[in-house]
C-alpha cells in the first residue's frame, strides 16, 4: 500500500472510532466534553448492533427514524458503546465499551442511559414499542422528570 493510500485508510479508522453512524459518538470522552459544551444530555445506547434483535429493532424503528434524528440533533448528545459479535472494534474501543458496562452495571441489550455532562445517571431505559415519535415523548418524560426533582 502506497503511503498516501495508507495515511487515507488510518484517517478513515480514526473517524470510525470517533463516529458509529450519523451524529453517534463512539468517544466517550468527546461525548462528555459535547455534552458540556452544548448543556445537552448524553444518550448512551449499549448495543449488540450486529447480534441483538431487540437492539436492531431499536435502531431500526427509532434511532434511524427521521423524527428521532431531528429531536436528537438540537437535544441530545447520542453515544454508542457497541458490543458486535460479527466485527472487530479497535481494542482501544473495546476496552472503553467494557469499562463503561462494568462502570454502569449493563446487564443486558439494549440498556438505553440517559446522563449528564459528567456521566452520571439522569435515568435507564431500553427497547420501547412505539416507534421514533413515541421514544422521543417517552425521552421528553425520562428528562423531564430529573429537571422537576
Amino acid at each position: 500500500m502506497k503511503s498516501g493510500a495508507w495515511a487515507a485508510a488510518l484517517a478513515l479508522m480514526a473517524a470510525a472510532t470517533i463516529w458509529a453512524g450519523e451524529g453517534w459518538l463512539t468517544d466517550f470522552d468527546k461525548a462528555k466534553e459535547e455534552a458540556a459544551k452544548t448543556k445537552r444530555p448524553i444518550l448512551a445506547d449499549f448495543s449488540g448492533s450486529d447480534w441483538c434483535r431487540w437492539c436492531i429493532k431499536l435502531d431500526a424503528e427509532v434511532f434511524s427514524q427521521k423524527a428521532f434524528q431531528e429531536y436528537a440533533k438540537d437535544n441530545l448528545v447520542l453515544f454508542l458503546a457497541d458490543f458486535p459479535r460479527n466485527k472487530a472494534l479497535p481494542e482501544t474501543l473495546k476496552a472503553q465499551n467494557e469499562t463503561l458496562m462494568r462502570t454502569y452495571g449493563i446487564r443486558g441489550f439494549p440498556t438505553v442511559l440517559l446522563l449528564d455532562s459528567e456521566g452520571k445517571v439522569i435515568d435507564k431505559t431500553g427497547y420501547r414499542a412505539g416507534g421514533a415519535a413515541g421514544y422521543v415523548e417517552h425521552v421528553k418524560q425520562l428528562l423531564q422528570k430529573k429537571e422537576t426533582k
